[in-house]
């Protein structure tokens, strides 16, 4: 691995007659804003540019220009894809799950995650930033790039999604610069908003009823939402879900474990002081100090003990 610039970054990709973008299993905003963003901005430049993620497209995100164009995967991959280059956005390799098995080319990794493992050839890392998208914003300035509603409304969603819309710890004077700049452009905040807010009503009665079945450990320090799989099969997206535990009183840390098939239970947590980016490491996630996930090989009962008890173990060593 080496780690190169942001000029750097932008020559490799300007080098690129062909691109393979992909990024992380169960995609949020950024990891689909910044993609389709640099998948129109590449293909602007007269590139082949090709965006391939490894899991369902939340239907909220239906609305950005090309998100019809993702791509998965075959079920049996027989033949490689050999692009001039391969660019792994927001996320480590190793979580793009099938499309590392299906692309065979150079790998550039712009990620903003301090748990990047860096195991791509080239990796361009900014950890201030507060999203994937704002470093592709940047990139498209840097490439002497246009922007355009294109990519300018999946980049605006980014950073939107990523900073809790501006609410969060890593909003900073530059995310709300980028964002600015980007609504010249024909975004519209409160269609973004509307959007990514919209929930089925089957989602919305799912949310009450995970709502109603929430727990509250560790003396009221951490709150937990625990979704089996027959209530996951009913749920077309968790989205929001843990937001509206974050926000109890008393409360630093929030968690969601939801199962999501034999074995496989994906966790997403979310904090106020606890490093929870620790936490997901160690059971090979990632993530932000405040906010950070991972996936747990293991039964629903035995994932909900497995983090529990980490959490109550974390929070006991903070406190002391």
């Amino acid at each position: 691995m080496s780690k190169i610039t942001l000029t750097e970054t932008a020559k490799v990709l300007l080098a690129a007659k062909s691109v393979i973008i992909a990024s992380h299993i169960n995609p949020d905003g950024d990891a689909i804003g910044s993609s389709l963003a640099l998948m129109h901005t590449m293909t602007k430049l007269g590139k082949d540019a090709r965006v391939f993620i490894d899991d369902a497209i939340p239907s909220i995100f239906a609305f950005l220009p090309g998100a019809e164009k993702i791509e998965r995967p075959p079920e049996t991959i027989t033949e490689k894809l050999r692009p001039d280059l391969f660019v792994i956005l927001d996320a480590s390799l190793d979580r793009v799950s099938r499309v590392r098995e299906l692309v065979d080319a150079p790998t550039l990794n712009i990620d903003h995650h301090v748990s990047n493992d860096g195991a791509a050839d080239k990796l361009y890392l900014d950890a201030d930033r507060a999203a994937t998208a704002e470093i592709i914003y940047e990139l498209v300035k840097e490439m002497n790039a246009e922007f355009d509603y294109e990519n300018a409304l999946p980049l605006y969603t980014g950073i939107a999604t990523d900073s809790g819309f501006f609410r969060y710890a890593n909003t900073k004077p530059f995310t709300m610069r980028a964002a600015a700049e980007l609504m010249e452009y024909g975004v519209k905040p409160n269609l973004v908003s509307e959007a990514t807010e919209v929930k089925p009503f089957a989602v919305v009665k799912g949310l009450g009823a995970a709502l109603s079945a929430a727990e509250i450990f560790h003396d009221g320090l951490a709150a937990g939402i625990f979704l089996d799989y027959p209530t996951v099969k009913e749920l077309e997206t968790t989205e929001g879900f843990i937001d509206e535990i974050r926000v109890i009183e008393g409360v630093d840390v929030a968690v969601l474990v939801k199962c999501q098939g034999e074995n496989m239970c994906r966790v997403s947590m979310r904090s106020k002081t606890l490093d929870v980016a620790k936490i997901a490491m160690k059971f090979g996630g990632g993530g932000h100090v405040r906010a950070a996930g991972c996936t747990l090989k293991t039964s629903f009962d035995e994932a909900k003990k497995i983090i529990t008890e980490e959490l109550n173990r974390a929070l006991s060593e903070e406190v002391a």
